[in-house]
């Protein structure tokens, strides 16, 4: 089994320049094969295959004006039109909307490095045209074969991220079935009695969050302190608060995904031999304005995505429920279903046999016996 490993990487100021110089290649080439994919799909053409698109671009570099794209690795270019044309074919068969092109500002700077070409040796790893680069964790890297080897950015630091080759373990699983109801007043629900809580609430979280609105406040005052006419004018002082407000959101980030993978990995760590989840329809429930803050916050699609390769890899059956299986509004001890159950209804009160229990742990309980 392949498992993605991802780790710190401690370049040199030097090496750090062309990392930089790489991913903005990599940027680069990607936003110009997009632009040639939409074009010729303007004009009514066919699909362009990347192998068309890498020899137009190789005409490309040898021209005076793009000379700067040899001073990275062909394969960093070759990887980025294949990820664009992989966008665009991903658009036509409904996978995904319609590709964007990369930001200099939002988009994460990242690039490919060819999993033939990369070495390890002595705690480093060896990158194309950047040179032998010290890493954190070398402990968390064996000198096998890398699949998909790419170098991200996350705002602060530099990482590198690998798939290797894994033995699964081989876990004794019980014979229960969890069933596992995610919500806004606690993140998950499971039908064993344990809930994990709303990180978003704690007192720690909810600090940095107000800082972060008060930075954002003061951002936006300066902008229109400095703005000339219809420009606004980026100070120095703006930069170094767009640069706090931006570790502000990594923190937060990394604190959220860091809860999830807590409580994903206490789910699988009981040993059940089936994990049942709803089917949540979550980019409808963006739609609701007043619920959509506290919707994104949470990360459901994360929750879902982690547990379910997570039980992959214990060996655990990962179900998704139906979207429209009335998991709360079914009683668990008669199976009276509650038409009339609204949102604000936190106990459930069955009409038929009188009981009265939580309707979050109760959905819970109907999705660990949920069967297709």
């Amino acid at each position: 089994m392949i498992k993605a490993v991802k780790v710190r990487l401690r370049p040199t100021n030097a090496q750090e320049k062309k990392l930089w110089q790489s991913a903005g290649v990599a940027r680069f080439a990607y936003n110009w094969a997009l632009a040639r994919q939409k074009a010729n799909h303007d004009e009514g053409g066919k699909f362009l295959n990347d192998q068309a698109l890498r020899k137009d671009f190789t005409q490309l570099k040898q021209g005076e004006e793009f000379s700067w794209l040899y001073e990275t690795s062909n394969n960093v270019t070759k990887q980025a039109i294949k990820d664009a044309c992989g966008a665009f074919l991903n658009f036509f068969k409904r996978r995904a909307e319609f590709p964007r092109f990369k930001s200099r500002r939002r988009s994460v700077p990242a690039f490919y490095n060819d999993n033939v070409k990369l070495k390890f040796k002595d705690g480093r790893f060896l990158i194309e045209k950047v040179g032998w680069v010290r890493i954190s964790e070398p402990e968390r890297i064996a000198d096998s074969k890398f699949y998909n080897p790419r170098i991200s950015f996350d705002g602060k630091y530099w990482y590198i991220s690998v798939g290797q080759d894994v033995a699964r373990p081989t876990v004794e699983l019980t014979d229960k079935s969890v069933g596992i109801d995610l919500g806004l007043k606690d993140l998950a629900v499971c039908s064993d009695g344990k809930a994990y809580k709303n990180i978003n609430k704690a007192p720690t979280t909810k600090k940095q969050a107000k800082k972060l609105r008060r930075l954002q406040r003061k951002i936006s005052r300066k902008y229109e302190v400095n703005k000339n006419g219809k420009e606004y004018v980026k100070t120095g002082n703006i930069i170094k608060l767009e640069k706090q407000i931006r570790l502000l959101h990594r923190k937060l980030a990394n604190v959220r995904l860091n809860h999830i993978h807590q409580a994903t990995t206490a789910i699988v760590k009981t040993k059940p031999s089936r994990v049942v989840m709803e089917n949540l329809n979550i980019k409808g429930m963006m739609k609701n304005r007043h619920l959509s803050k506290a919707i994104g916050e949470q990360g459901f699609y994360n929750f879902k995505r982690i547990l379910s390769y997570k039980c992959e890899f214990y060996g655990i059956e990962f179900v998704e429920a139906d979207r429209f299986y009335p998991s709360s509004k079914t009683c668990c001890e008669c199976g009276c279903i509650k038409k009339d159950l609204r949102l604000s209804d936190r106990i459930f009160k069955c009409p038929n046999c009188n009981n009265e229990i939580d309707r979050d742990y109760q959905a819970s309980i109907n999705l660990s016996k949920y069967t297709t």
